[in-house]
């Protein structure tokens, strides 16, 4: 085991060279405007892939590979990789700590999540002489531009002289550079006593796209000899000593401020850089510490999920909930939530479509409700970018991006920016389960009608009419299953290309204001059109074939040779680390869920029947390569009643990134995807549903489990759900009574209410 099982703390016991960079990313830590990889502060000269990232800065970088298409985007964006600023190089007795090198005796590496910081504890002998160290760093979220550092030193047994030198670095290389290519050029720099800082600004690009500059300004508490700084090329560095006999303790302080042109003016970094941390470094670290993690613990307070005496899976959705709270809590609406956050630069760390599918219906729940309407509302600040997406691919209304940093597609793959277009359905979606959710249909007229709209015309220009079979169908596209390119009505992406025409017609149907009378008439709404939409309603094809009773997920998949996953030799999964990508396309393996990803967002719609056969069908055939699709398979069989699948799959997406399921969490976390251990429980064991205006549950508890409990935000209401082996208890926490269904019975929540489990 890897990691230590502790229901607040990720422990790694023991140095360990081989697989670094998997705990460099287990190890991260954010807080929505920047964040990092557990990376060491001190040199470590083995291999790593050191990262730090802010939110917002991205550079638009050359595609132009292959065969260039018309369609295609002009640039890929990517989020680059800032200037070190954590870095602390230590020398004892004038040699360089460097735990690739130097004899460890002991090492501890721990992520407190509870109070969001990073701790190391580790001991080494040079040159005959023991030393200890203890290091911790966390970035604020109290002061969000504030990353503070404690490093401290200790002979165990003689007197050692001790050299710091906290440095910043502006020489930085991404993991995925063209050509080892870099992208910031320093504008400015100089360190002096106890202090410097470097001005950066992102190198020129071709595609008129702004350029982001950023201050990363140091300040160093220490109690020792400060010696001469070091200015050169893109780094500068401060240097301090220390003489300290056997038993004691050097220590120093680092506080950086990292401003950045998002907010303030190029002319005004330094300054207001040089403000913020000398303010945070009057206060000191343990200050610092202090008001960090009560900000820390007063979230847990909202959202914690507590599953009872089982440390292993508790472990996992803490750690799940820590990393997400880390990339985003809605203090900043041009900010989403990119697929890596800030643990990795694998798929650019840009905004996809699992925010609206997989994020939004936790955060419904466990954040204030102006954070998911930020969300929402992301979105509809860039439709005019949606429209332009749309016109690239010579198609009305709005296409949403695959991948963007502004709204503008930015992948540089012809099958995502092409074909998979039922990322569209789920921004649609997203709207009508924030209503549904908070009942806040001012959201509509004021803004989500407009985005409903843009998409609705988009769908009535890509569907096109069989004159033959009499119907419209969507062709070339991928689903979900991105294990397939290319295919023709695609189940999923036919059904919620069609859902998304219907839901729009009933909203403007279903308000008839003066408002959004206005509203309808600026966006051109004609009856014409509205039947239009519901010709397509009314005559979309959905595969399905009668001897199965399965929705088919596109016209030719039974076609394939059918082939249970349990059937494949184990030594050739992950299948898209040892097939090729050719084979992979052929074959019937699903990546993650695809018709099973409709029944689970349209759930009401479809009966215990259907559910079942079609789980049963394409479930053995999910390699559950997709980070996105334990989840959805552990909600859908806790519904029909396949316990063990739930639970197995629930472990598999709580422990995904920590146990390394797929074999490539050393590129980053998955963070888009760990919403799914709380949808697993809150959606699967505890059934909780919010359709038709009315919130019900139908709780179990799996053989083997003591229980858990947590809370949800509703409707201006907190509520706890506390399950045990025998009865579910069921809290008002806060607000006005409401009336909740629990196994089909209504109850009216006004205190608490205490039923059994059935």
């Amino acid at each position: 085991m890897r990691f230590e099982y502790d229901e607040f703390k990720i422990i790694e016991n023991g140095f360990e060279k081989k697989d670094f960079r998997l705990s460099e990313s287990i190890m991260s830590i954010g807080n929505e405007y920047m964040g990092m990889r557990g990376n060491f502060e001190e040199k470590y000269s083995g291999d790593s892939h050191k990262g730090i990232y802010l939110g917002g800065i991205w550079f638009p970088d050359k595609t132009r590979v292959g065969w260039w298409k018309n369609g295609y985007p002009e640039y890929f964006g990517k989020m680059i990789n800032s200037p070190n600023f954590i870095g602390l190089d230590v020398k004892i007795d004038g040699e360089y700590i460097d735990l690739y090198k130097d004899e460890v005796v002991s090492f501890v590496r721990e992520l407190d999540m509870k109070n969001g910081v990073l701790n190391r504890y580790f001991t080494i002998r040079k040159n005959n002489k023991n030393f200890e160290m203890r290091v911790q760093r966390f970035v604020s979220i109290d002061t969000k531009e504030i990353c503070a550092i404690n490093y401290e030193v200790k002979a165990i047994d003689s007197k050692a002289f001790i050299e710091f030198f906290p440095y910043i670095d502006a020489d930085i290389v991404n993991e995925d550079s063209n050509y080892e290519e870099k992208f910031w050029e320093v504008l400015d720099k100089n360190a002096d006593e106890n202090n410097g800082y470097i001005l950066s600004k992102t190198i020129p690009n071709e595609f008129g796209i702004d350029r982001f500059s950023i201050c990363n300004y140091m300040i160093s508490n220490f109690e020792g000899k400060l010696n001469k700084s070091k200015i050169c090329n893109k780094y500068v560095e401060c240097s301090f000593s220390k003489n300290i006999e056997k038993g004691e303790v050097a220590k120093i302080e680092k506080i950086v401020a990292v401003t950045t042109s998002r907010d303030y003016e190029e002319n005004e970094l330094v300054e207001v850089a040089r403000d913020i941390a000398q303010k945070n470094a009057y206060y000191g670290y343990e200050k610092l510490y202090d008001n960090h993690s009560r900000k820390w613990r007063e979230r847990w307070d909202k959202a914690d999920v507590v599953i009872k005496n089982n440390p292993k899976l508790q472990q996992g959705i803490r750690y799940n909930i820590f990393q997400l709270f880390s990339t985003y809590y809605g203090e900043d609406l041009r900010l989403n939530i990119g697929p890596k956050g800030f643990t990795g630069e694998k798929y650019g760390g840009a905004t996809y479509w699992d925010t609206e599918a997989y994020i939004i219906p936790m955060y419904l729940s466990v954040a204030p409700q102006e954070v998911t309407k930020n969300l929402l509302l992301y979105r509809y600040n860039q439709l005019e970018e949606a429209y332009h997406n749309a016109k690239q691919q010579g198609l009305k209304g709005a296409l949403y991006p695959m991948v963007t940093f502004t709204g503008v597609e930015c992948h540089n793959e012809w099958e995502i920016t092409f074909e998979e277009i039922h990322r569209n359905g789920a921004i649609a979606y997203a709207i009508y389960n924030y209503v549904n959710y908070t009942g806040d249909y001012d959201y509509i007229t004021d803004y989500g009608i407009d985005v409903l709209v843009g998409i609705s015309r988009f769908w009535a220009d890509r569907v096109h009419y069989n004159n033959r079979k009499k119907c419209y169908m969507i062709h070339g596209v991928t689903g979900p299953n991105e294990y397939e390119n290319n295919v023709n009505n695609n189940w999923y992406t036919n059904l919620i290309a069609v859902w998304t025409l219907e839901y729009t017609i009933s909203i403007i149907r279903k308000i008839s204001d003066y408002k959004m009378a206005e509203k309808l008439k600026r966006l051109e709404i004609s009856l014409d059109e509205i039947n239009k939409w519901q010709g397509i309603i009314d005559n979309i094809y959905l595969p399905y074939d009668d001897e199965l009773g399965i929705f088919v997920q596109h016209d030719t998949f039974l076609d394939k040779e059918i082939i249970k996953v349990e059937e494949l030799d184990k030594s050739i999964l992950p299948l898209n680390q040892n097939w090729s990508w050719d084979r992979i396309l052929r074959s019937c393996f699903i990546k993650q869920a695809d018709v099973l990803q409709g029944i689970y967002l349209f759930n009401d719609k479809y009966t215990f029947e259907e559910k079942k056969k079609n789980y049963e069908f394409y479930e053995p055939l999910t390699v559950h390569e997709s980070s996105l699709s334990a989840c959805i398979h552990s909600i859908l069989a806790c519904e029909i009643g396949l316990e063990d699948k739930a639970v197995n799959m629930y472990e598999r997406t709580s422990r995904l990134d920590l146990d390394n399921y797929n074999n490539d969490t050393q590129d980053g976390l998955h963070i888009t995807s760990m919403s799914g251990s709380w949808l697993s429980i809150v959606q699967g064991f505890a059934g909780m549903r919010t359709y038709d205006e009315k919130l019900s549950f139908k709780p179990l508890v799996p053989k083997g489990w003591n229980g858990y409990s947590f809370n949800i935000n509703y409707r201006g209401r907190l509520i706890n759900v506390d399950t045990t082996n025998e009865s579910v208890k069921f809290t008002l926490k806060s607000g006005k009574p409401i009336f909740i269904e629990v196994y089909d019975e209504k109850f009216d929540l006004k205190n608490e209410a205490i039923i059994g489990l059935r």
